[in-house]
Formats: structure tokens, sequence, C-alpha cells
């Protein structure tokens, strides 16, 4: 087996696919855990990306779960570690992001490290340690009423030093743009003046591809996805289609929906009119007790033949806020998340071997419920969303992409299924 250059801790299952796409698209052959492996990899790769769930969970579990899998990765030999964080920088001024950067940097022994969720592909840039989505701050995007991380505040230096006991600071665009040399000076200088963690601006990829040979030494990386596409250049590595080669497909297609963000519900949309055969979930019926699983694949068995399936408690705020009110927000969740992951393994059991899932929480509960335990990275769909390949519990062979509720246009699924087929 080759040494492990990249160890990677992604707090979400769709975050840690967005980061480990951009790893295969710089040419790094990536493997992609689900939550920590209890023994060797067992599997060549470049890089390692252990998915958690760690993101909405108290900030004290997401430390232990993220130091579990920082002892599993130095236990493989990786040379440097990447913490990955959602493009939206969701959290809340408990943590997590704060939190546990600083225990990873504790236990690594670093001094400084850096943190930025730009990624110019899905729009969100950073100016001024500002972060924008698309032509807005994250403050008057979508973002601003999440339900369970609401980004009320774009000045990124602001919300991270509320979580943070070190002194957070700040490498602007000038210095970006002047390239590694100013941006190490830039790293030394902060260092100098106490700062533990710094905010970086990133406007385009250009910037990315600029920032990575100065995080070359660094023993901890703190990011989006984004930055890891100037990473892997410091490791020797070239783009290289060969990263991303699959298994050919095979079987029935079907899609999970629980995200439910903007682009999500016009991925929804689209589907619907274009003609594909949909069926929502409510879940209200399913805390009245309704197997709704158990009827949806009941709707769904006949259909399959057709084409494509999917069915989507995917819904807009109002609707959202509606269930939340009745049921609280962590029930309603909780309840849509396991009638979905409930739906996604009956769904494989009746022969669907291409699933797309969208959501972070339930693309964590269905990966979970389908015993899937590693994933090989493959091409990229859109940016930030590949297919894998992985085996069930079963060990039945499987075509997954996991997307966040964010990323994808809105033909996304559509496209997703087509490019396999």
């Amino acid at each position: 087996m080759n040494k492990l250059l990249l160890g990677c801790i992604a707090d979400d299952f769709t975050g840690a696919t967005d980061l480990a796409n951009n790893l295969v698209r710089a040419g790094m052959r990536v493997v992609q855990t689900i939550g920590v492996p209890e023994g060797p990899l067992g599997a060549d790769a470049d890089a390692v990306v252990v998915a958690l769930k760690s993101r909405t969970i108290p900030n004290y579990e997401a430390v232990m779960q993220s130091m579990a899998a920082l002892d599993w990765l130095q236990s493989q030999g990786a040379q440097q570690i990447y913490f990955k964080y959602c493009s939206t920088f969701d959290s809340t001024p408990q943590g997590n992001i704060g939190p546990v950067t600083e225990a990873l940097m504790e236990a690594l022994e670093a001094d400084f490290t850096i943190a930025t969720p730009a990624f110019p592909d899905n729009q969100r840039t950073v100016f001024k340690g500002h972060l924008f989505v698309g032509d807005v701050l994250l403050s008057e995007s979508g973002m601003r009423s999440h339900p369970l991380t609401p980004m009320t505040d774009a000045n990124l230096v602001r919300v991270l030093q509320a979580q943070c006991q070190g002194k957070v600071g700040l490498i602007d665009y000038k210095t970006v743009a002047a390239g590694a040399g100013a941006i190490t000076q830039r790293i030394a200088q902060l260092r100098a003046e106490g700062v533990a963690i710094a905010i970086v601006d990133a406007l385009d990829n250009q910037d990315l591809l600029r920032l990575g040979p100065a995080l070359k030494n660094l023993p901890l990386i703190t990011a989006g996805s984004g930055v890891a596409i100037g990473l892997a250049a410091n490791f020797g590595i070239q783009p290289s289609a060969g990263a991303a080669e699959l298994p050919p497909p095979q079987g029935l297609q079907a899609i999970v929906s629980g995200s439910c963000s903007t682009a999500t519900q016009r991925q929804v949309a689209a589907f619907i009119e274009g003609g594909g055969n949909a069926l929502a979930i409510d879940p209200l019926r399913i805390a009245a007790g309704d197997n709704v699983a158990s009827q949806a694949l009941f709707w769904a068995r006949p259909l399959l033949a057709e084409g494509p399936v999917l069915v989507y408690a995917t819904a807009d705020t109002q609707a959202v806020k509606a269930v939340q009110d009745q049921l609280g927000v962590e029930r309603a969740g909780a309840l849509v998340e396991k009638a979905l992951a409930a739906i996604a393994a009956g769904l494989v059991e009746i022969g669907v071997r291409q699933l797309v899932v969208a959501g972070g929480e339930t693309s964590g509960a269905c990966v979970q419920a389908l015993g899937v335990t590693q994933m090989q990275i493959g091409p990229q769909i859109d940016p930030g969303v590949p297919w894998c390949h992985a085996r069930t519990a079963s060990g039945e062979p499987i075509h997954l992409a996991l997307k966040s509720g964010n990323f994808g246009g809105d033909d996304f699924f559509v496209k997703a299924l087509r490019m396999l087929g």
C-alpha cells in the first residue's frame, strides 16, 4: 500500500464527497470512509476523507469524533491533516468549527492554521473576510433562515472569533493576489502578532491555486472543499483522468431527497416538470404512525422499470416551519431522516444500484442504513458532487451521488443519472 499523503476529516457526508471530488480532480486517488474505520484502510489511496456527521451535534461530541478520526489518520501515516466544513460556514456561536479546529491544533502542536470556505466554482467567495453566496452576503442568502444553523453574519473573522479561544485574523485578497510568497510572509507576520487562525480571502480558483503552495508545511488546514484544488501539486501530483475511474454501472435508478434548500427545491420541481415519477412524503403522517416507507416502496416498485423515481421530503421554508412548529425541529428532522433512510435501503433491496441522495443529513442517514463503510470517488457531476462506488452491508455494488442541498444545477437529478446510464 502506498503512503497516505493527506488525511481529511469532514463534518458531514456530502461535504466529504465534495472535498474528495476536488482532490480527485487534482489527480489524487481518494477513498472516503463512513465514520472512523476500525482497522487499516486496505486500499491504495493518496488521500482519505473520513466522513463524520458532526456539523450540528454538541461541540464536545464533535471534538471527540474529530479527535478519533485524527488518531486513525495518524495511524495510517497521514502527512498533513485537512478539516473540512461547509462552504457556507454552517455553525453557531458555540461551534463546531472553532472548537474542532482548536482541538486539532492542540493535538498536532500547530500554532497556526488558515480557515476559508471559499469555493468559487459554487459561487462561494470571501472578500475582506466576508463570505458571499453568489452576489449577496451570506447573511442575505437563503442560509439566513437555515433551520439548524442560521447564518446571520457574513463577517467570518467575527463569526469564528466567537467560537475560539485563540486570536483570529485575516489574509486579505491583495496579499493572496500577490502569490504564495506574499501569503507566506503574511502568515509569519500574523504568527508574530499572536494570531492562531486566519480567514483567507479568495475570489476565484486562481486565488486558491496561489494559496496552495503557502500551505505546504502547515500540519493542519481547515477549509471548505475549494482549497483542495491547490494541494495535490504540493505532493508532486498532477491531474489525471485515471484518478476518477469507477466500475461500470448496473441496476435501476432512484433519487431520495431530504434537503429543503432552494437549490434542491428547484431540482425537485425540474424533475417533476420533466415528467419524472415523484412521491412526496409527509412528516406529519410519519409522526401519526403511518408506515410511510413501506407505502413509498409499494408505489416505487412497479415504476422503476420505466425509469428513475424520486421520493422526497423537500419543501419550502414556510412548509418546513409549519411542521417544525408542530413536531419540534429535532423530532421533525429525525423522523424524515429515518423514513428516507428506510426508503433508500428498500430501494436497493428491490434492485436500485444507482442512487442519488440530496441533503447532508439525509445522505448520512441513507449511507448508514445501507451499511456502506467506504467509497471510491469518481467523476464530477456538478461542482462539489461526484459519483462514488461502494458496497452495501450485504455486498451489493452501488453507485452513489451524495449531493449537498445547495449544490447542483436545476437539472442535476436527470444529469447525474444520464451521466452513468
